[in-house]
């Protein structure tokens, strides 16, 4: 039998979900493609080419016929710490462009969401690669997500006089919930795969992926451990559903999409 093909970012936030399928008990079971940018898992899962793929919450909306499977994901009841927008000083009030990090669509959605509906204005938009310094040479504000966001929020980080504001604690003060950014999807479940024990695997071994990680990452053990053990939310809770139909009502709102779906899962 041809093994599923399953897509992942290699993020370190994603980690916990993927260790089981590299290191642990359900090695062998798939094959594991791995790249930078949540948003070629998309693009892989979209065209077929994998069974199954960890990919930002909007491509539900964007890639007809998957589902999610429910229960496992990568979000954050308040404080995410890998998805900020950084300004030279300036408040979010004072930005009037902002350069995108395009790496996940999901978060360029809520940067939109955040600016049209809770701060009344739309600034110029731009996309960019994610280099904050080049970013932020020609904009007011820079979207960054990921790896390369934890060495701004890193409390090691000198600042360098600039601001960072969490999306995920910017979106809990707008709404009072908590927000998915990333979940499995599929149009079916890959046999003899189980997502969730795989979650629950990589959990008891975070001291093994924070040592994968230790050259990649600018953060001490200790506030490592604290990012993937208390910032991030690995399993989907009541509010944090509530958090993700808010945000497909939003991305409706604000034009991001069209006739959403209500989530299906599987």
């Amino acid at each position: 039998m041809k093994l599923p093909r399953i897509s992942a970012s290699s993020y370190s936030n994603t980690a916990p979900l993927i260790w089981s399928f590299l290191y642990g008990s359900q090695r062998g079971k798939a094959e594991v493609i791995l790249d930078t940018a949540p948003s070629r898992s998309a693009e892989l899962l979209a065209g077929n080419r994998v069974d199954a793929a960890l990919v930002p919450v909007i491509a539900f909306q964007t890639i007809p016929d998957v589902s999610l499977i429910e229960g496992v994901c990568v979000g954050a009841a308040d404080r995410v710490r890998s998805v900020c927008l950084v300004t030279d000083g300036k408040e979010l009030e004072d930005v009037r462009s902002v350069a995108l990090d395009t790496s996940s669509k999901t978060s360029v959605a809520l940067t939109k969401i955040i600016f049209r509906e809770f701060l009344g204005f739309e600034p110029e938009w731009m996309d960019a690669e994610p280099d904050v310094d080049r970013m932020l040479s020609s904009h007011d504000c820079a979207l960054i997500i990921g790896d390369p966001a934890l060495a701004v929020t890193s409390d090691q980080d000198p600042g360098k006089d600039r601001k960072a504001f969490d999306l995920s604690s910017l979106w809990r003060s707008f709404t009072g919930t908590g927000f998915v950014f990333a979940m499995w999807m599929a149009r079916e479940l890959p046999p003899g795969i189980d997502f969730s024990a795989a979650r629950d695997e990589g959990l008891r071994h975070l001291d093994e992926i924070i040592a994968n990680y230790s050259d990649e990452i600018p953060l001490s053990t200790a506030e490592f451990r604290k990012y993937l053990g208390e910032h991030i939310e690995y399993g989907v809770t009541a509010e944090l559903a509530q958090g993700l139909d808010l945000y497909f009502r939003l991305c409706e709102k604000h034009g991001v999409i069209k006739d959403p779906r209500s989530p299906k899962f599987i």
